[in-house]
């Protein structure tokens, strides 16, 4: 009898915005919890979320969000109106990025370094794009341990044959 594979998941990380670092973090986590196997790969911008300097740093602006839906003191942003021309002045990406983690904390999402540790600890295998790293100048002491190496996108390409790739 021929042994069955383990479900396997894919996760290609490629921003390094705030609210662009939860998705995969919180379907990984989801996934290592329902049994199956979970790969990240970080490329270009999504590289901040396993950066030591930037992992903590991470924002979100409500410019040119036409979705953003957090309430700004009880009033819905958008492009129209005054609560859309708010997000225009100075600090408001401070305020839109401290609004959204403390919500987070609120609801006890940890932090994106702790999400990253645990998916590590939990066995999710995560991974650099080489292309990126040498782009950006970037090195292996550069980023958080928990980023078991730097690859091409051809050997992820390789290491997630026949998963489930979700692009984010």
């Amino acid at each position: 009898m021929a042994e069955q594979k383990n479900r396997h998941i894919a996760f290609i990380c490629s921003k390094g915005d705030l609210d662009m670092a939860y998705p995969a973090l919180i379907m990984g986590w989801a996934a290592l919890g329902n049994g199956v196997d979970v790969t990240i790969f970080f490329t270009f911008w999504g590289l901040d979320l396993v950066t030591k300097k930037r992992v903590d740093k991470l924002e979100i602006s409500p410019i040119g969000r036409t979705s953003f839906k957090m309430s700004l003191m009880g009033l819905p942003t958008g492009n129209l109106g005054i609560p859309g021309i708010l997000s225009i002045l100075p600090g408001m990406t401070a305020f839109s990025s401290w609004f959204l983690k403390w919500k987070m904390k609120k609801l006890g999402v940890p932090p994106v370094r702790e999400y990253i540790e645990m998916l590590h600890d939990a066995g999710a295998k995560m991974y650099g794009c080489k292309m990126t790293v040498d782009m950006f100048g970037l090195k292996k002491e550069d980023f958080l341990p928990q980023l078991d190496d730097v690859v091409t996108a051809s050997d992820f390409i390789d290491m997630t044959d026949g998963a489930q790739i979700i692009f984010i």
